[in-house]
């Protein structure tokens, strides 16, 4: 006489289904089945890559950056194989500072590339183009960021001003005295937030 099955318990067919699910699960997520072990070789983490450049360029020419430090415009200066030109200019100061001179303090109050559409000279005066949305508050970094532009772009031979529009239209940029200025700016004009030396 032979004795009738027990029912299985639930957890033990739960058991059963669960390597077909794990199975179907790990070949649905694109990861390959291997026969043998494969080794992991642990090293040391790799630096998570940055917009800011890692080393300055050398070179005949030169270039002048104004970085800021402790709330002041500090001029940096970089070697290049040529002179950039105004854009190119800009283009490196919104990079921000390279990690040599990260490493002496230096930082930005620019936040990246989108805060500039594009420069133009016209004549000695560089036109810088805001993109719409970008406002200026009136805060100390404002004053700081524009700071970096006029006397970055000033610092170039055959550059005097620096005017600010946005569509093509004139806009007010603050200074130092936290009034607005439309006319071309100079570094004169932020000489109170430049670092000595």
């Amino acid at each position: 006489m032979t004795r009738p099955a027990l029912p299985r318990p639930r957890w033990l067919r739960s058991l059963l289904v669960l390597p077909p699910l794990v199975l179907l699960l790990v070949a649905g997520c694109g990861v390959p089945v291997e026969d043998t072990p494969r080794v992991i070789e642990v090293g040391t983490p790799s630096r998570v890559a940055t917009a800011a450049p890692s080393a300055a360029a050398s070179g005949p020419a030169a270039e002048s950056l104004y970085l800021i430090r402790d709330g002041a415009l500090v001029a940096v200066q970089r070697r290049l194989p040529a002179e950039p030109d105004p854009q190119g200019l800009l283009t490196d100061l919104l990079r921000g500072p390279t990690e040599a001179e990260q490493d002496r303090g230096l930082g930005t109050a620019l936040g990246g590339q989108g805060v500039v559409a594009s420069v133009q000279l016209l004549g000695d005066t560089a036109h810088v183009e805001l993109p719409a949305g970008i406002e200026s508050t009136g805060r100390n970094d404002d004053v700081l960021a524009f700071g970096q532009i006029v006397c970055t772009l000033t610092s170039r031979a055959g550059i005097t001003g620096v005017v600010f529009t946005q569509q093509g239209a004139r806009i007010g940029v603050p200074l130092p005295d936290a009034s607005l200025s439309q006319v071309p700016l100079r570094a004169a004009d932020y000489a109170t937030l430049i670092a000595n030396g």
